[in-house]
């Protein structure tokens, strides 16, 4: 039998260039709050909250982002509509690179945050 485990894709991280801008942008696009936490590891770290802890998340570290739009795609659950989070994503510096695409599972729009990172606006259908 193989591997299938419940969760394949278990932690992110993504580069940014000032973490403190990134932060920002995140919280207000995805109407969160990172936690900022600078006694684990070697950098300081903006970490995604979930509501429990099998929760898939990830974090945000100072570093080098891939050149704009090359590297890996991380979908993120929006909080409501993929349109108005899209508004708020343009509003705080990041760019809409595709229309909205319907799959079985939801739907989602690719973007990229401030630094060029590729990241989609994720939001799954409702279940009955």
């Amino acid at each position: 039998m193989s591997y299938q485990p419940e969760h394949f894709g278990v932690w992110f991280e993504l580069p940014v260039t000032d973490l403190a801008k990134a932060t920002a942008f995140y919280n207000a696009v995805f109407k969160t709050e990172l936690n900022l936490i600078e006694d684990m590891g070697p950098n300081p770290i903006a970490m995604f909250a979930t509501k429990g802890p099998e929760g898939v998340a990830g974090h945000l570290y100072p570093g080098t982002p891939p050149a704009r739009g090359t590297g890996p795609t991380v979908h993120m659950s929006v909080p409501d509509s993929i349109d108005e989070t899209a508004g708020r994503l343009k509003d705080a510096g990041g760019a809409v690179v595709s229309e909205t695409i319907s799959i079985p599972a939801g739907q989602f729009m690719y973007c990229l945050d401030p630094d060029g990172n590729s990241i989609s606006l994720f939001k799954f259908n409702e279940t009955a």
